[in-house]
Parts: structure tokens; sequence; C-alpha cells
């Protein structure tokens, strides 16, 4: 039997199997750069690259904390060789972290370039021709006016003074006349899909700014003591991060002398006692050939020097030790930044020796900047403040561990290849000390000064230790380009979120003896104020009319 609801052409398969078209190597090609540079594939790639980055947060990379890797590796010996494979020590250039960016990169690239062409000839052309039947649209609206003169007449007229209220309120129009009707199209909202692919571009700039001026971008460390200059030179550094653009020449030549460090505590007695109130390191920068110029550098205030920007990141007591040996040469003179471990300053520091005397020593000692003997017998400080400073010291001799190269912090000690000669279970105390005093070094092996560098006049033991401050000098070259494209990502969004993205027409049709106006909308997208939109065309516009017109009740279908 032939069956009634298939066409007279209609052929059964005599197969069960289905033959694919070959696409061959340029169609497969094609497909895949479709899907590359498809809206959805770029939104999964920026999904990637998010989840990609956490192990950058999860695990000390390289670039940042190689002495965190260093003791990643100690404290995880047989999993860091694992990561290490992974490059999860150096996620930001590993090959997969570059694979994923780069192929968003393109993704934009390739969606953005052809919805740009497509809009631009958007841009350029004319709003659509009226349809025929407005009454089929949702938001539809009638009037007729009772005229005794030419209808054509004042139906062209009535289109026309529709079409300038339309151009006046932004709309691009375009008039539609035929036989037996007059109409205006218009239309508006090009900026809605102008701020999509602003927005769009903006993150194709913010990648290349991020890839391309991190190569120019450089983070170094420096810890000053108060009188101790540091030049912008690779060798004066603590640590130092550069792009991979950055080299030794490309860092700009000045110097910068910490002068004083000014700490302010909450006195006692009052709320928040001991607390630190305010920081301020007074510096001095100079650049060759031009004069030296006073600065600040204070919490959350950098300061600008060459383009690079000074940060505050810590701070801290200096002691001034010197040693001597047996015969009273002097041996070891420096002020070691000790580091603080708690709100009241107790500090840890390391002093290392290593010529001078019959064998290296070390020195592990504490710093109290205001000294009290707890219950148990064990020191602590109960003031950040210089009110009774003393450093305690258990001391070591052998081997310090840095004859083979190996380079070592400063701020640790070492002592499995070396003998406690102070302090511990030694059978000698620890050296203890206040600014000014000296105490013998165990053994003979000769004498420890705790200098007391209070100036003239200073009262009591204020100033009597020098202060240090940690010194963080960037350069960001990307910095104002990805600030400049986030502002205008954020300013495409808006407008892709907020334009409303209409078309209006307004149509006029003589009768016998009366003009009938119709008007109408149509929303390109979610618009709910498109009904109010039309209504207000249709007051407007009705306002202009002669007096004897009058608007139609309900929607006309």
């Amino acid at each position: 039997m032939t069956d009634p609801l298939r066409p007279s052409d209609h052929a059964d398969s005599t197969s069960d199997e289905v033959t694919q078209p070959r696409l061959g190597v340029v169609g497969w090609l094609r497909w895949g750069w479709r899907q590359l540079t498809s809206m959805r594939t770029a939104l999964v790639l920026l999904l990637l690259l998010a989840i990609a980055a956490v192990p950058g947060s999860l695990v000390p990379q390289r670039t940042a904390d190689p002495n965190g890797v260093t003791q990643y590796f100690t404290d995880n010996p047989d999993l860091a060789p694992v990561l290490d494979k992974l490059s999860l020590f150096d996620v930001y250039s590993s090959p997969w972290f570059s694979a994923i960016y780069l192929l968003l990169f393109i993704s934009l690239i390739g969606c953005v370039l052809p919805r740009t062409k497509h809009h631009w000839k958007a841009l350029r052309s004319q709003p659509p021709r009226t349809p025929a039947r407005l009454s089929r649209l949702d938001d539809h609206r009638t009037r007729t006016i009772q005229v005794d003169a030419d209808t054509d007449a004042v139906a062209a007229a009535a289109v026309e003074s529709a079409a300038a209220q339309l151009r006046k309120s932004g709309y691009r129009v375009a008039r539609y006349d035929s036989r037996g009707s007059f109409s205006v199209s218009a239309e508006r909202g090009y900026l809605r899909e102008t701020g999509n692919l602003l927005f769009h571009g903006a993150l194709v700039g913010v990648l290349i700014a991020v890839g391309v001026g991190g190569g120019f971008t450089y983070t170094g460390q420096r810890v000053l003591v108060e009188g101790q200059a540091f030049s912008n030179s690779l060798l004066d550094y603590s640590s130092f991060n550069p792009g991979r653009f950055v080299g030794g020449d490309t860092l700009t030549p000045y110097s910068m002398t910490l002068d004083k460090f000014d700490v302010t505590y909450v006195p006692p007695g009052q709320p928040g006692s001991g607390q630190a109130g305010n920081f301020v390191a007074h510096v001095t920068t100079q650049t060759p050939g031009g004069d030296a110029q006073d600065g600040e550098v204070r919490v959350n205030h950098p300061l600008d020097v060459q383009g690079d920007r000074v940060y505050l990141l810590g701070n801290g007591y200096a002691p001034t030790v010197t040693i001597r040996d047996a015969d009273g040469k002097e041996v070891f003179h420096d002020s070691v930044a000790f580091l603080p471990q708690d709100a009241n300053m107790t500090s840890l520091g390391v002093i290392k020796v290593a010529d001078g005397l019959p064998q290296q020593l070390g020195l592990l000692g504490f710093f109290y900047p205001t000294m009290d003997v707890l219950d148990s017998g064990a020191l602590t400080s109960t003031y950040g403040a210089l009110e009774y400073p003393t450093l305690t010291l258990r001391v070591y001799e052998g081997d310090l561990g840095i004859d083979d190269g190996t380079p070592r912090s400063v701020y640790t000690l070492d002592p499995s290849k070396m003998t406690q000669i102070a302090g511990g279970d030694s059978g000698n105390p620890a050296i203890q000390l206040m600014p000014g005093q000296t105490e013998d070094l165990p053994n003979g092996l000769g004498t420890i000064t705790f200098e007391n560098e209070a100036p003239p006049g200073a009262v009591g033991y204020e100033q009597s230790v020098k202060r240090f401050a940690s010194l963080s000098i960037h350069r960001d070259l990307a910095g104002p380009w990805v600030l400049g494209f986030a502002l205008l990502a954020l300013f495409g969004l808006l407008a892709a979120l907020f334009v409303p993205r209409r078309r209006m027409w307004v149509k006029a049709t003589p009768r016998d003896g009366s003009v009938e106006i119709e008007y109408a909308g149509l929303a390109r997208g979610e618009d709910p104020t498109l009904a109010a939109a039309v209504d207000q065309l249709a007051d407007k516009h009705g306002a202009t009319l002669p007096s004897q017109s009058h608007p139609d009740t309900g929607k006309v279908d």
C-alpha cells in the first residue's frame, strides 16, 4: 500500500547501512577549526585555564619561592620528583599550561574576527523592510485618523514625523513606501553587539598583555638595615625573579639607602597595647648624574623609583654584633637581621663566622626587645619597643656546610656537622647580652660584643639596636595594559547586558476618509521593556497627529 503521508518520489532505502560522506583532509581541518573557534570551546578552555592555575597556589613555584621548592624536596623525597616531571613546580611556564593558554588565545580570536566582520556589515546595512502584516507581532498597536483631505498626503506626513521622532531617539531609519501604504523601519541597539565584541576583544588583549608584558616584568627582594645602601643590580638582590626578557643590562640604574625606620607602638595600659600603629621607612634614592631625593615607603603606599615600585614587606631588629678572636683581632662585625616570631617582636637570627677562628662558628640567637621571664623559666618579649633588649645565643663550632658551594639561607643554621659548645646540653650556659655588653666565647675562642647603636641624647635603650626593612622591588609593564583591557571588558560587558536590541516600525495605510497607523516592535533577545517602548512611541507620535485621530482598543489580529 502507498503511504499517503509520503511524497510520490519517496524511495525506501534498500540497505540498512548508511554511507557517510568523506570529508577529506581539508574537510577535517575545517571541522576542527570550527570546533576550536566556537564559543563553547572558548568557555571550556577558560575553565581549564582556571583549573590549571590551581596547582600554582598549592605547590611552591621555582620563580616565586625557590627555597620553598628545595624544602618541599626535603620533606617529600618520593612525591617531589613526580611533581617535578609534571612541571608542577613551574606551572605557569609548563607545556600543558602554555598549550591551554595558546588554544584559548586562538579560540577567542577565531570567535571575535568573524563576528566583527559580520557586525561591520550589519552596521552599514539598512534596517529591514517593513513586514507585510505587522499585526502578527506580539507588540502591536493601531490608531485611526479621520481626515477630509488627501489621505495619501496625511499618511506620508504621519510616517515622516514618525521617522523624525525615531531618528531623534537614536534609531537608524529607512523609508519603505509601497503602493497603498507608507512605512518607516527603524533599528537600534547595535551597541549591544559592539559591547559583546569589545568584551571578547578585551579578553584577548588581557591575554596578550599578560603573556608579552610578563616577559618584561621582574620582582626582587632586599633586606636593608638602617644606614645600608642598595644598588639596582642583579648582584645586590637577596632574591630576584625576572621575566624571560629581563637581563642585567635592562635594569634601570639607581641606588637607595635606608636612612631610618620608624615604628610606633600602642603604649601599655591602652586598648591594643603593644600593637604597632605605623611603619615608615625613610629612604634616599639617587640616579646617575641626578640629585638625591628623600622618600618614604609605607604599608600599602609603595614608592615609585624610575618606574620601579618599592613595597614594604616586613621589618624587625638587626642587632650589631662584633666577634674577636683570642688575640683581640676582629673576625666578624655586622648588623644581623633577626626575623620576628610573634607580635611582641621576639626574633630569631643566625650568625655565621666562616673565617678567622680555629673552626667555623655558628650562633643561633633570640632577641627580646623587652625581655621578661615566664613562670617556666623561658624568656619572652612582652613589648615590641626597646625597653629591656636582650640577646641570647647558642654557639656551635664545626662545618657550616658552605665550603662546597651549596647555597645556604642566611636565616637558617644546619648543625648536623657541628658541635654545640654553649647552650642546650653543651654544659655551658647560653650567652646572654644587653647593648654594650661583652662576653667570652667558650673554649677560649675569643669574645662577642653586642654593640650599643644609640645616638647621643637617646634615653635608656631607645635606638640602641638598628632596625631592618624587608623591601620588594617590582616592575610590571603589563599592569597598566591589563587594567586598561579589564576596564574595556567591563564596559563591554555592561553594554552587552543592558543595551536592548530592538526594531520598530510605523506603517500608515490610507482608507476611504481615514488613515490607519500601525506601530509594532520586535526584540532581538530578551527585552521586557519593548511593550512600554511601543506604547510610548504610539502616544508620543499620536500627539502630533490631527485631533480627529483616536487609538483602537486591543490588539489587531
